[in-house]
This record gives C-alpha cells, structure tokens and sequence, in this order.
C-alpha cells in the first residue's frame, strides 16, 4: 500500500463530550485538516469549533446545524460521526452523507457489529456506501476493541478455544458526566430499575460484541442475555460531578453472554461503578493454549474511544466500500500522520 501524501480533511458531525475529544485530538495530531462541524444543538450553531470543543483556541471552523451544507462546502475526505448510540437514530444522518459520497467513522455501538433486530438499517447503509464507493466503520472502546477485537486477535494463537470470558471492572469517577448517568449513578433502586426497563440505564453494546467473538470463532450460538443489576453504595461516593449516599445506586453490573446450547461460551462482564478499588480489563481464553491477559488499570474509556476513531480515520480510506466492522479492518494503530 502507498504512503500517504497530505492532510486528512475531517468533519466532525456531533460535538457532545466523544465528539468533542475527538476534535481535541485531531487538532493536536499531524496528519489532520478539520475544515467543517456539525451540531443540531442551538447553542453551539454558529460559534468557533475550538471553543465548542474545549481546544483552547480558535480553529478558524464555525460550527453550522445544516450537515447537507457544511459537507458541500467543507469538501472533507471523512465525517467523524458522534451522535447517537441507535442505529435507527443516526440512520437519516448517515444517509445525508453517504449520499454525498463522503466515508464515516461513527462511534453508533449498534453499528459497530449489527445484530438482527438492526440488520434491516445496516443493509441499508452497506448498500448506499457501496453504491456511493465509500466505507463506513463504527467503533469505539467498547465496542469496538476492549471487549471484542483484542479478545479474538488473542484467539490468533489458539489450535482450540472452548470458551472466552471478558472482565471490564471501571471506576466511574473519572468517566464524563452522562457515562455516569447512563450507568445509573445516584438513582434509587426503582429509579433504576424504571430506566433499565425504558432502556436509558444501560451500555449498548454487549450483545453486538458477542456476535462479533461467535462470528469470528465460526461458533452458532442459541442464544445471547443482557442483564443488568444496580451496583448500590456502601459508603458515601463522589465524582466530580454527583454524590451518591449510602444505599442509592453507584453504577451497574452488566453481563452479556452467548450460549452454544444450554453452555455458556462467552461472557463479557462489565462492572461500571463509582469507587471501583480496582480498574481492569482481563481476557481468559479457555482452550489450547489456554490464555489470561489482563490490563491492569484498565483502558480509559472516555480517552480510548476518541483515540480509536481518530486511529481510523486514516484506515477507513484504503479499505473497499461498505459496511466494515473492526474484526475485517486493518489492525488498529496509532496514527501520527506522514513523516
């Protein structure tokens, strides 16, 4: 494959706190022109992205609520995509740009490895980035690697693997405000409960990365779970942002698990929590050989993410047009633009 020559032109389209690191990052790294953004939110319309976004100075890029225009007038080789973790929501937005042939990384967890209650949205993208000859990746920490790539990358070296089992153990007090939210930080059990039952209280995303492992390893699977049970204080717990009291909810536990049969052969369990002791991600492959591999401290989600789409902005330009996820990209790695 030929070197690259000249910059990446990038449009970043949703400018919540991903979008917004997403941005930090790409102004920071060689190798990268931001020349348009995109937010439908009133507040940020119209003002410098640099601002918007945190940089700490002016990038000369004015933040527009029409993406149809901004695309056409910004020309970008990408759109970085951070708006939503439903596929059926990003689904009109996806469209606007495929059908003005620009390629996206978005970092939509429903996207990242559609399941079957999504197919029906994913074939429509696949199709219209074909037929726009572009390509279209969604990806992220999790999904997207801590939870689904490493562990089959691990199976690499495997002559057998029985079973895999995930362990993501987080402390939340470093993560963004609506991460905390989102795993039901300061709620009160039935609180809690009422928003896992509305589907608010959760991480999207588990069932995605156990279709990813089961379709990689050529396992059938009968079945995939999704539960979700509150973490509840001990103790008094604070983040930056909120104190949760003793006997409220501090976060969530969470266990997705494929079944061969009535046999469970891959769990991913996920804990999210304030006050965690220890943070880490751990892989046990039970096979030959059998392998345990852990990240002691655990990847930062927040940072992860915003680093994993901005690795593969480069990645989603030399691969053939359509619908990709991360286990038939190209390996994942740093890009620090051309030397």
């Amino acid at each position: 494959m030929a070197a690259r020559t000249g910059s990446i032109r990038v449009l970043h389209f949703g400018l919540g706190p991903i979008g917004a690191a997403v941005v930090r990052q790409v102004a920071a790294r060689k190798g990268f022109t931001i020349v348009g953004a995109v937010d439908i939110d009133p507040a940020k319309a119209g003002r410098d992205l640099g601002e918007v976004a945190g940089v700490g100075r002016r990038l000369k890029v004015a933040v527009s609520d029409d993406p149809r225009k901004a695309i056409k007038a910004s020309t970008p080789d990408v759109v970085v995509l951070c708006t939503s973790s439903s596929m059926k929501s990003v689904l009109p937005q996806v469209e606007t740009i495929l059908k003005l042939k620009v390629p996206i990384v978005s970092t939509t967890e429903e996207l990242s490895y559609p399941t079957r209650g999504n197919m029906r949205y994913a074939r429509v993208i696949h199709e219209l980035a074909k037929k726009s000859r572009v390509a279209v990746l969604s990806t992220g920490v999790n999904p997207g690697f801590v939870m689904d790539a490493l562990p089959i990358m691990l199976t690499g070296v495997c002559e057998r693997v029985d079973a895999i089992r995930v362990d993501r153990i987080q402390d939340a007090r470093v993560r963004r405000l609506p991460f905390q939210q989102k795993i039901g930080a300061g709620l009160t059990r039935e609180a809690f409960q009422k928003k896992v039952d509305e589907g608010s209280v959760r991480h999207v995303g588990l069932a995605e990365s156990v279709s990813m492992i089961a379709d990689a390893l050529g396992w059938k699977l009968t079945r995939i779970t999704d539960d979700i049970q509150p973490k509840i204080a001990a103790l008094t717990v604070a983040s930056e942002f909120l104190s949760v009291e003793p006997g409220y909810v501090c976060g969530i536990v969470q266990d997705g698990i494929g079944y061969r049969g009535d046999e469970a052969v891959i769990t991913l369990h996920m804990e999210a929590y304030l006050g965690a002791p220890e943070s880490y991600d751990a892989v046990q492959i039970s096979g030959s050989p059998a392998i345990t591999s852990k990240i002691a401290g655990g990847v930062h989600g927040d940072i992860a993410t915003a680093s994993i789409v901005v690795n593969s902005l480069p990645k989603v330009l030399d691969v053939a047009p359509g619908l990709h996820t991360m286990r038939d990209m190209p390996l994942p790695s740093f890009y620090g633009g051309v030397r």
